[in-house]
Parts: C-alpha cells; sequence; structure tokens
C-alpha cells in the first residue's frame, strides 16, 4: 500500500445529465493499445498521460465518463474501482496513477509497453 492520499479522483455522474535503458520503444516496434478512463479534470490522469508519453506512447484512447455515465459504469465493472485514470495497456488492466508508477518504479512498464 503506497502511503497518503489516493491519487486518483472519484466518479459522480454528471449534474443533469522500449528500449529499456531510454524507456523508450525501439525503433519500428509497436506499443500496444493504450486505454485511460478520465474526466476532464483530473490531475491524475494528466500525470498518468505524461509518464505514458515520456516512455514513447503516442496514442491513447481516452474515455471521457464525465461526459459518457455509462462508460463510467463499463469502467466500475471492468476495474472494479470508482476513480479515474483507470488504464489498460493492451489486455492489462495497470490501474490507477499511482499504480502506473509504481509499476515503472519497478521495471514492469517498459516490458509491457514492449509487449
Amino acid at each position: 500500500m503506497i502511503d497518503g492520499p489516493p491519487r486518483s479522483h472519484s466518479f459522480a455522474a454528471p449534474h443533469g445529465g522500449a528500449h529499456a535503458l531510454s524507456g523508450r520503444p525501439s525503433e519500428g516496434m509497436t506499443v500496444p493499445k493504450v486505454l485511460m478512463y478520465s474526466t476532464a479534470v483530473c490531475p491524475y490522469c494528466i500525470r498518468a498521460e505524461q509518464l505514458l508519453k515520456r516512455k514513447g506512447v503516442t496514442e491513447i484512447e481516452k474515455i471521457r465518463i464525465d461526459l459518457e455515465p455509462d462508460r463510467g459504469a463499463e469502467m466500475a465493472a471492468r476495474t472494479g474501482r470508482r476513480t479515474v485514470p483507470q488504464i489498460f495497456i493492451g489486455d492489462t488492466h495497470v490501474g490507477g496513477c499511482d499504480d502506473l508508477h509504481e509499476l515503472d518504479r519497478r521495471g514492469g512498464l517498459d516490458p509491457l509497453l514492449a509487449s
């Protein structure tokens, strides 16, 4: 468990409706699909996206659950969580922003992006 407050935003329906050393994929390598459930104003979503971009991810499919409440229910069903961001790399549910950064600290993000 990571000390301190959780680094994710709770979801509420809207009112009224690599290369191992560089951390970047090698030339010609394809990066698996990255999907992120997010909201418009979410500093943890931005922080997670910044890390992914530093790792060479150029495309992130963003699902804005504040604009599509049904997708928020989908996210909760898929992940068991109601906070954003929720990040998938390929078929792997990474979790939220803290989970993504912890995976990187443990050395697991680069291999996942290279798979």
